[in-house]
């Protein structure tokens, strides 16, 4: 404990910014800023080389899309491009309820750093780029104050995946692994009392301030927490709300896809499948680029007992992951230009 109050010190504060003075004056000069934007651009573009155009099978998934885009095929795919939009508009919406106790940010700007998250997001670990693209569109006093609104809108969407999942997994347990009725009421109850838990962390999410007041070490980072004091059941529940129709459109992309790539499963049965593989993907924290492979091995099994067909399974999850996650970088990408990175990350001469 007295090495983690002596790094939190005054004294080794002050020696971190002098160390790092020169480096921020670099960041203030405009064609510094231009440059860090050319770089994640670049990242932003490898990216997407490497795990699309680079990839092993590309060329058999991309024949297999062919194969599929027939004139009567081609309803399910349009229709899940057309529902992509609305994905990321319900993520906006979830957003902007939490953030504008932080900062009122319309519309439009809080549609772009969701966007900006994206891209930044498919190169970084465990997605953490997705809170710096979002701060992007904040004043730079709110950046802390907006990651935690983030963290909060993320939660309420994990509470839509698991909730969903949870059910989908009980129902892929009891119709497909033929497992004892006792081990899949057990394996329901468990879920439900975590279920509640999550609820209840969620609805009273205040009461994380006092653990940070205990921290010596984090004591300092209490008042961007303040902001979770001000939350109202009503803005929970909506944003609560909001993950869930965002969940529900993403789970009917990719029973469309599915579909698409003539895998036939029944409405309820696909359901269950598909918040059985959200659920199960989602249970190992990894970055962006790692999350197709993970979802393709687990989609392999689940749709594996509808079809045998292997590369129209991994063509229907690697088509939802390019809509939902590669376009919206892509398009992301483009909105790095329009903001000033070293201003909104508080890098100025008042403060080095």
């Amino acid at each position: 404990m007295g090495l983690l109050k002596w790094l939190d010190s005054e004294e080794v504060r002050g020696r971190a910014k002098e160390f790092l003075r020169p480096f921020y004056r670099l960041l203030q000069n405009k064609k510094a800023n231009f440059i860090l934007k050319i770089f994640l651009v670049i990242a932003v573009i490898l990216t997407i080389y490497f795990q699309v155009f680079a990839k092993d099978n590309i060329s058999e998934l991309f024949t297999e899309f062919k194969g599929n885009f027939t004139t009567k095929n081609s309803v399910w795919i349009l229709v899940a491009v057309v529902l992509m939009p609305v994905n990321w508009i319900l993520e906006t919406l979830k957003w902007q309820v939490l953030i504008r106790r932080v900062e009122k940010v319309p519309f439009w700007k809080a549609f772009r750093g969701v966007f900006l998250g994206v891209s930044l997001s498919v190169f970084t670990p465990n997605r953490v780029g997705e809170y710096g693209g979002r701060i992007l569109v904040v004043k730079p006093e709110n950046n802390w104050k907006t990651i935690v609104a983030t963290l909060v809108s993320s939660f309420s969407q994990q509470i839509a995946l698991f909730t969903m999942g949870v059910a989908g997994l009980v129902a892929f347990i009891h119709f497909f692994l033929k497992v004892e009725l006792l081990l899949t009421l057990g394996i329901g109850l468990v879920g439900i009392v975590m279920i509640i838990f999550m609820l209840i962390c969620y609805y009273n999410v205040r009461f994380s301030i006092p653990l940070f007041n205990k921290l010596p070490y984090l004591r300092r980072f209490t008042k961007h927490m303040e902001v979770l004091d001000q939350y109202t059941f009503r803005e929970l529940s909506e944003a609560l709300f909001f993950a869930i129709l965002r969940y529900t459109v993403y789970s009917l992309q990719y029973y469309l896809i599915l579909r698409f790539f003539g895998i036939h499963v029944p409405f309820m049965l696909g359901g269950s499948g598909i918040s059985s593989i959200f659920l199960l993907q989602t249970s190992i924290p990894l970055p962006a680029i790692a999350d197709l492979f993970v979802r393709s091995e687990v989609a392999l099994y689940v749709w594996g007992f509808f079809t045998e067909n292997e590369i129209s399974i991994l063509a229907s999850t690697f088509g939802l992951w390019v809509l939902n996650i590669i376009i919206p970088a892509a398009l992301g990408m483009l909105f790095i230009f329009t903001v000033n990175i070293t201003k909104t990350i508080g890098v100025t001469d008042e403060n080095y």
